[in-house]
């Protein structure tokens, strides 16, 4: 873009003081008449470039002119790499080093080095196809298609892109389905055969409702459950260490609310031997009827 290189050169002039214009056109892969161009409208924009003919001529920035380089404190500098880093690890364009060169923020890069974000997954390459494709198709209004597996089993889905999500340590894009006529949210990983169409649509305004993703969803099917101490670890990950109440004989007794009964039963379900449900006694039952046909697929 034709900004990013007029950013790019000043950022240039600032760091080397005097470069020629063959330097900026290999630079930034552009023709010496187009780098004559951008010199004449950094010029225009108030910023006094010199140019000198001859054996050790070139391009400087007026002598006495400074710019004004405090825009960005270092520590705003270094929320923004932190930031930008974030998202690379999830693309491949590389926006930090980008930006890094063209405002000459290597200190702040070497001082965000210290902190890693990776948003990726074991799916990382899928990942970054699926995001760039609903960018794309957000930018150009344009609506996706795409195979989704959920609990009730598969369907092809037809859906207006509006914004993509990161929430629950997982990717989500958020949308506008056709088929239900309301606004949904679509796990990454659950879908495939994720295409842009050729159909176009009007951005919709978001209900206040909808942008609180997640409002829908209540901890109020309480269960009071024992763990074995061995698994203290997950308790303290998933709900903090004041969750839970350590008995005499060592145990862990918890209280806590799900969002549904389906919800519970996995959680439940992934401690194996470790975890003893005991109330209400629907779930109970839920436990036994679900260890019973585990048990079943053993005896045969």
């Amino acid at each position: 873009m034709k900004i990013d290189r007029l950013i790019g050169i000043i950022t240039t002039l600032q760091q080397k003081k005097h470069v020629t214009a063959p330097y900026l056109a290999e630079k930034f892969e552009v023709s010496r008449r187009t780098i004559q161009r951008d010199i004449e409208d950094i010029c225009m924009a108030g910023i006094p470039l010199v140019t000198t003919q001859g054996a050790g001529g070139g391009i400087s920035i007026m002598e006495g002119f400074a710019l004004d380089t405090t825009v960005f404190t270092e520590q705003e500098l270094i929320a923004i790499f932190t930031g930008l880093r974030s998202l690379d690890s999830v693309s491949k364009s590389a926006l930090a080093e980008r930006l890094a060169q063209k405002i000459g923020g290597s200190a702040a890069v070497r001082l965000v080095d210290h902190t890693v974000i990776d948003l990726s997954s074991f799916y990382k390459d899928d990942l970054a196809q699926k995001l760039d494709a609903i960018r794309r198709a957000i930018e150009g209004t344009k609506c996706l298609t795409f195979r989704y597996c959920y609990e009730k089993g598969e369907s092809e889905k037809t859906v207006e892109p509006h914004l993509t999500v990161f929430k629950w340590s997982d990717w989500y894009v958020f949308g506008f389905c056709r088929k239900r006529q309301d606004f949904r949210m679509f796990k990454l990983r659950r879908m495939w055969d994720l295409q842009i169409t050729e159909k176009p649509f009007v951005p919709r305004d978001i209900p206040e409702e909808k942008k609180r993703f997640g409002s829908h969803m209540t901890d109020d099917y309480v269960i009071t459950a024992v763990y074995e101490p061995s698994v203290k670890y997950r308790l303290v990950e998933e709900f903090g260490h004041n969750s839970f109440t350590e008995q005499a004989d060592g145990k862990l007794y918890t209280e806590w609310g799900f969002t549904t009964p389906e919800a519970a039963l996995t959680w439940f379900l992934s401690f194996g031997e470790k975890v003893r449900v005991l109330g209400p006694p629907e779930m109970v039952e839920r436990m036994r009827s679900a260890l019973d046909a585990m048990k079943t697929l053993y005896e045969t």
